[in-house]
């Protein structure tokens, strides 16, 4: 049967089976210009056919789109959950590039049997989301950039200033791939997804497009997965609540020219490629990188989108 868990989200009252609890921002990789995140290879992040890189613009609608988006919140507005800093914190789910040759650390899991033993290249002072005193998710997502390999932890924690490591569960993909999780396998996210592609990241904005899929999340799905997903994280058999991996994409009679330029890169993408549901969490929070340079005001203008302005398509 596969792990059922439930990770926190930020500013989140969350009544699940297993628990509750708040997502917050941690701190950005080590600058390479005023905080912000180190530059990665102009490489696809997964092959161009990909399901995170697939154009879903003229895929058919699901018969239950309108019970499947009630359940997330129609009337919720879409909530950035990154930017500049929240709370005094850089915020969003932060993410360090390494070479080839870092030196690799061993992790302990406290899910073995559905993580990927490493040893995992976390190099001293990785950013540790929601900082390192912080409660909530504990995301450490690292990405070498030689090898074109992702590692990723939940609930993440050193040990001796970080020559070790303990996490409740971590995967490793090979970005060059369409590989997915063993059926049945979380990942460092509830869906047995990679977190790293579903990420805003300002680079992509800046550059006038994001060439992929958004991670999202659903106050509470059901007990079943769409792929890409491999995990669910709910005992609800409820068939008008999501499934994880359920895609949604802004419909397209959504008129964004009003939106401000940032924004409106965003939305396209959302029309595009679409959000792929990837945890338990706030109705319709998408999920992004932090990065010093996000207009926080420009990003929040997103929350004029409201659930309803979204349709289910099929898998």
């Amino acid at each position: 049967m596969p792990l059922i868990r439930f990770p926190h989200f930020k500013s989140l009252l969350l009544a699940l089976v297993l628990g509750c609890g708040a997502d917050s921002a941690g701190p950005v990789d080590p600058p390479d210009e005023e905080g912000a995140p180190a530059d990665l290879p102009a490489r696809t992040v997964f092959p161009a056919d990909n399901a995170w890189n697939r154009d879903i613009s003229a895929d058919p609608v699901d018969p239950n789109s309108t019970n499947l988006i009630a359940s997330c919140g129609a009337t919720r507005s879409l909530h950035p959950d990154f930017g500049t800093t929240y709370d005094g914190a850089p915020w969003g789910i932060p993410y360090i590039t390494v070479r080839g040759d870092q030196a690799r650390v061993p992790v302990s899991f406290y899910y073995a049997d559905e993580s990927d033993p490493g040893p995992y290249p976390i190099p001293p002072g990785a950013p540790v989301e929601g900082g390192a005193a912080s409660s909530g998710d504990r995301h450490v997502i690292v990405v070498d950039v030689d090898n074109w390999m992702l590692y990723e932890l939940f609930d993440a924690r050193p040990v001796n200033g970080g020559t070790s490591w303990t996490a409740g569960s971590g995967a490793i993909f090979d970005l060059s791939s369409n590989g997915l999780r063993p059926d049945g396998w979380t990942s460092a996210d509830a869906a047995g997804l990679p977190i790293f592609p579903g990420l805003a990241r300002y680079d992509e904005v800046a550059a006038g497009a994001i060439p992929h899929a958004l991670r999202f999340t659903c106050p509470v799905t059901r007990r079943a997965y769409v792929p890409p997903a491999r995990h669910w994280a709910s005992n609800q058999t409820d068939p008008n609540l999501p499934p994880m991996g359920m895609r949604v994409r802004l419909k397209a009679s959504v008129d964004i020219s009003t939106f401000p330029p940032d924004a409106q890169v965003i939305l396209a993408a959302l029309k595009k490629y679409g959000m792929i549901l990837a945890d338990n969490g706030g109705g319709f929070f998408v999920s992004g990188a932090p990065d010093p340079r996000w207009n926080d005001e420009a990003i929040d203008s997103l929350k004029r989108i409201k659930g309803a302005d979204f349709e289910v398509v099929r898998p």
